[in-house]
């Protein structure tokens, strides 16, 4: 059964227009303060991943007490904003059995998912919608892009572990349990996915009606089609039309903002914002190759998204497994091969330096979110960003204690400034309950999960 979130919300948007478009998006977030009511900031979700998991010991705080004032190294650029951050030791990963041979093929595709592959489809894509997935399909509607997701690295990676489709290997993104969803890896294009085909940030692309027309005649074309195909082709059409419905969402959300803008001009207040809210930042493309600022443009462009409301979801993957080096931290050796150090301090030292200067992008883009007026708080405030991995430790690919790290109030719904040793729970149940921290109501948990972690919730 899918989600019953994910149906619903798919019904809903089912051929909206732009006169379905106002009632919907004025349900959430901006509009608020146009009908007179105090301005609440919407709840965003965004994820960012690194593979092959930490060196425990300069990852995990040495006690609860100490979290705050003497982080580990790991966690040194994070303590600024420590006391918007949450740890908890004890989410344990997806065990992989019968895919015990595959521990790559399945640390990003499970990471989000919370769910194995189906092993009797495993040469193509079969698992589950992942939780950014079923995020946007809640709130996509109320936004020009309903998610964002972004890769450091092209989505290509190719090895035969287990005989599972590559594309398990290098996507942690699922709009249906079949379709894999493709990350931008080019900053200059997510600029212009996001603004139309302009640097100016907040720029809105005009919409062409020719657009409009065209998806009408796709989708009632679609329609007429459908009903003269055998079940399994139904199935691949859905899919399509999914996509189709994703731009036509865009076009809605682009002509609500154009609604907007025109009243604006008049001089009409429509959905607008508290004059305390800090500007739009600026996006500066990067012209040399390090990897430092080549990730924090990307941050950069995941930040001006929230800030902007273009997308209220959003997922980055810094690297993929195997094939990634960082010449910029003084040394050329691949990422995934010093992670299988046998304890050799030479490399262990090395894995923990990549580490870091994963969490430090991580870092530069939620302290960012921190320096930004929203409301009467920041754009932190009501953010839930998640940084993390799917292993606990490349060298055994253990997945018993799986790092993470949450920055972020959720709107008020989450206990930050904390370290919590013995938590109880797996991969499912926290993003079960990151999604219900963000609003978004769910009919079952995601994937193996069997609970929330209430202990994370502020009460």
């Amino acid at each position: 059964m899918r989600n019953k979130a994910l149906i619903d919300r798919r019904t809903c948007l089912r051929g909206i227009g732009a006169s379905l478009a106002l009632p919907l998006l004025e349900t959430m977030g901006w509009a608020e303060a146009a009908k007179g009511r105090p301005f609440k900031a919407p709840v965003r979700i965004g994820f960012m991943y690194m593979p092959h998991g930490v060196i425990m010991d300069q990852f995990w705080p040495a006690t609860p007490e100490s979290f705050l004032k003497s982080p580990p190294p790991a966690l040194e650029s994070l303590r600024p904003v420590l006391s918007q951050c949450l740890l908890m030791k004890g989410i344990a990963g997806v065990p992989i059995s019968p895919f015990n041979g595959a521990p790559h093929a399945l640390e990003l595709s499970t990471w989000l998912t919370a769910q194995l592959p189906d092993a009797a489809t495993r040469n193509r894509i079969n698992i589950a919608i992942s939780a950014d997935q079923i995020a946007a399909n809640y709130v996509g509607g109320l936004t020009s892009l309903p998610s964002l997701e972004l890769a450091t690295m092209p989505q290509t990676h190719k090895e035969n572990q287990e005989g599972l489709n590559e594309g398990y290997y290098s996507h942690c993104s699922f709009r249906s349990p079949t379709q894999a969803v493709p990350a931008e890896t080019n900053p200059r294009s997510v600029l212009n996915r996001l603004f139309g085909k302009s640097d100016k940030p907040g720029h809105v692309a005009q919409a062409d009606p020719l657009d409009r027309q065209m998806l009408d005649l796709v989708i009632g074309g679609a329609k007429d089609l459908r009903r003269r195909l055998p079940q399994e082709d139904q199935h691949k059409l859905d899919e399509y039309l999914d996509s189709v419905r994703a731009v036509e969402r865009r076009i809605a959300a682009i002509e609500y903002r154009q609604k907007e803008a025109a009243l604006e001009k008049a001089g009409v207040a429509a959905s607008k914002r508290t004059a305390s809210d800090s500007p739009p930042i600026e996006i500066k493309i990067p012209v040399g190759d390090k990897r430092s600022e080549y990730m924090q443009v990307m941050c950069d462009l995941n930040v001006l998204a929230f800030q902007t409301d273009t997308t209220r979801v959003s997922t980055y993957i810094g690297s993929t497994p195997n094939g990634v080096s960082y010449p910029e931290l003084g040394f050329n050796d691949a990422h995934h091969s010093q992670t299988h150090h046998n304890n050799e301090v030479g490399k262990a030292g090395k894995v923990a330096a990549i580490t870091k200067f994963n969490i430090d992008q991580f870092a530069y883009m939620v302290r960012k979110m921190a320096s930004l007026r929203e409301g009467d708080g920041t754009l932190l405030d009501n953010c839930i960003m998640m940084w993390g991995s799917g292993l606990e430790d490349g060298n055994k690919h253990s997945r018993e204690n799986l790092p993470f790290i949450i920055a972020g109030g959720g709107g008020g719904s989450i206990n930050t400034g904390r370290f919590l040793p013995n938590t109880k729970g797996n991969q499912g149940d926290l993003l079960t309950t990151l999604l219900a921290c963000a609003g978004v109501p769910l009919d079952r948990p995601i994937g193996i999960a069997t609970k929330q972690i209430k202990e994370m919730m502020k009460v």
